[in-house]
């Protein structure tokens, strides 16, 4: 197809309320513009005037290099992202402000200032060093939603070691997976997590996951749920014991702007998670950028990102942005539902929340379980809300509107992704309107477009692919370990520009609105996972021939996962063999990535070269019948026979 159809109606608008614009960083659309302009025509100008907002060791010489694919920011200056975040508040004097505000899911509260924060980075950023690590060293983080997740990660950007935060429901094997392809040899874990009550067992995920990766020299547990763990003798060291003893103080280095600060591993479509790199410098201005404007962040708010580190939400908007703004950070251990429904809005009162920042499929099952579990909650501490993942259908966008923030705060709706670092696209909340459903506008130095097949560009409310014209400070910089792929998953559908892998359109007002995937890449409860991962896990399956994974629409997670399997001879379908693959995935996988239904079919939908099309599985799973062009199908008579033997 050359152009993508659009089929949103949505009209709606919400104008910023005049109360929030009035005390807004920027109060109008005219400034918005203003400011958009001067980014757009003079990008350099605009980001080196925002990197004057933080510390800097040695400052850069050369703001911007871009030789396509590869963008440099930032050049021949040295910083350090951690003391950004920490030192340079407390040598202002902010030292006794609250940094951290902590609550485990069994109701334990801790509170962190920036001095205490800095003192405990410190202490364990020379715990590392004492251990072995160095600088360049690449470092698993795989813990729960504890403060000294956000620790390790700080420690890690302030010694200059890499780190790489692996999601807690990652089962072993992927676990495994990632520490090879970074050449881990370390890994900062914990004892359990909890999760709903229970005991995630993260140490017995780490030490399955080391039985295949002997370049592991280390792991460093923290005792949380103080179940029972196995402590292998020279490799394995207690949190406690690594910081007992070491310095509250350390002198943070200067790091090379372009000083690679993270690896984080997204899906990709061939099976092989890409591990996604970002730098220093670039990376830190725009997330401390991003998160002053789209959050309109002050020192006093209490910012609440229920997000898990393990995603790049967490990295730019828990931990780095916020930080690098000095404000109150809330951080939550558990799930929504534990021990009630009510639990987020039972936290936002008893904490005081001024800005609440969440998944579109959160608020989908919020509404599921009923707004009685709300209206018994005063929410009128809150001042703004935010929504990133996906993007939000507009029946949820109102809901939220009305019942979290009482039609009185704006909505960001922010479009990002782990490749860009940070939002790339969100109404400004005290100067740009909002329509339920759109992520409205680009932030400042950001140019997206909408470009038809044939790389030209479409005509308002036209579908197409997007892509993003002109560099930013925290792009990605490459694939770790293969700058040949980085080029070919982004660079090379539309030549010089990053295609984000999204269909999407813009309006008669120049407003965006994202349509979701253009490839296999599928989004389930906010995980974006790749078919492919989820294809070799179930083929891995004795019984198991050939699998194809594809999404169908969910009121509640937004997208549900279909399995369309083929049995090898020897095997025939069964409720018992359904189970065992079901939990195959859970195990290998994650039990997030569990299918919902799993159809055994006798073949699968294949053009004459062997390429199954998905679009067809795609149909059927939704319950619809087939249409479009069928003419490269090998075998039509395929589609009749696909059964629907549902789990």
């Amino acid at each position: 197809m050359s152009s993508i159809k659009s089929v949103s109606t949505e009209s709606r608008v919400f104008e910023p309320p005049a109360e929030f614009a009035a005390k807004a960083k920027i109060g109008s659309r005219e400034a918005y513009d203003k400011l958009y302009a001067q980014s757009i025509e003079d990008p350099d100008a605009f980001w080196a005037e925002r990197a004057e907002e933080l510390h800097w060791f040695t400052k850069p010489t050369t703001i911007s290099q871009w030789d396509p694919p590869f963008a440099k920011w930032f050049l021949g200056g040295t910083t350090n992202l951690a003391y950004n975040c920490l030192d340079r508040h407390v040598l202002a004097g902010n030292g006794d402000r609250t940094a951290l505000i902590f609550e485990g899911e069994p109701g334990d509260t801790r509170t962190l200032t920036y001095a205490e924060l800095l003192a405990e980075v410190c202490k364990l950023s020379n715990g590392l060093l004492d251990s072995g690590v160095k600088k360049g060293d690449r470092v698993i983080i795989y813990m729960g939603m504890v403060p000294e997740a956000a620790i390790a990660m700080l420690a890690c950007a302030r010694i200059g070691a890499i780190h790489s935060v692996i999601f807690g429901g990652f089962a072993a094997e992927a676990v495994r997976d990632r520490v090879l392809d970074a050449g881990a040899t370390t890994i900062l874990t914990q004892d359990g997590a909890w999760r709903r009550g229970k005991v995630v067992p993260l140490k017995a995920q780490v030490d399955q996951a080391c039985e295949s990766c002997p370049g592991v020299v280390r792991t460093i547990v923290l005792r949380r749920t103080n179940n029972d763990i196995t402590m292998k003798e020279g490799r394995d060291l207690e949190w406690a014991a690594v910081l007992d003893g070491a310095s509250a103080e350390h002198e943070a280095p200067a790091l090379d702007a372009e000083h690679p600060l993270f690896i984080l591993y997204t899906s990709g479509t061939t099976g092989k998670p890409k591990g996604v790199l970002h730098t220093t410098g670039g990376y830190m201005v725009y997330a401390h950028t991003t998160t002053k404007y789209v959050f309109d962040m002050r020192p006093d708010d209490v910012y609440w990102c229920t997000a898990d580190v393990g995603w790049v939400t967490g990295h730019s908007y828990i931990v780095y942005g916020p930080l690098a703004n000095g404000t109150q950070v809330l951080m939550y251990e558990g799930a929504p539902n534990h021990p009630g429904p009510d639990r987020f809005w039972e936290m936002i009162a008893k904490h005081k929340v001024t800005i609440f920042y969440t998944a579109p499929t959160a608020i989908r099952a919020f509404i599921k379980w009923g707004d009685e579990h709300v209206t018994k909650h005063d929410l009128s501490s809150l001042r703004l809300l935010g929504t990133v993942g996906e993007p939000i259908n507009p029946e949820a966008w109102i809901w939220y509107r009305d019942m979290i923030g009482g039609g009185r705060c704006p909505i960001v709706d922010t479009w990002w992704q782990t490749e860009t670092g940070g939002i790339m696209m969100t109404p400004i909340p005290g100067a740009v309107a909002a329509k339920p459903g759109s992520c409205t506008l680009p932030f400042f130095g950001i140019s997206p477009k909408v470009l038809r097949d044939d790389g030209t560009e479409a005509d308002t409310n036209e579908g197409g692919y997007l892509v993003i014209d002109k560099p930013w400070p925290a792009m990605m910089r490459t694939i770790w370990g293969d700058d040949q792929r980085f080029k070919e998953t982004y660079f090379s559908r539309f030549e010089g520009k990053y295609f984000t892998g999204d269909g999407a359109r813009y309006d008669e007002d120049g407003y965006f609105w994202v349509m979701g995937r253009v490839d296999d890449v599928v989004n389930v409860a906010g995980h974006r996972l790749g078919t492919a991962e989820l294809e070799s896990c179930l083929v891995a399956h004795e019984a198991v021939a050939e699998a194809a994974v594809v999404a169908r629409p969910d009121e509640l997670k937004g997208q549900a996962l279909v399995a369309f399997v083929t049995l090898k001879s020897s095997a025939k379908p069964s409720p018992e063999l359904n189970a065992a693959l079901s939990e195959q995935v859970a195990r290998e996988i994650g039990k997030f990535a569990r299918p919902d239904s799993i159809r055994f079919a006798d073949a699968l939908p294949k053009t004459r070269s062997g390429k199954i099309m998905r679009r067809l599985l795609r149909e059927l799973a939704a319950g619809q019948t087939p249409t479009g062009d069928v003419t490269t199908l090998e075998d039509i008579s395929v589609l009749a026979s696909l059964r629907s033997d549902e789990s």
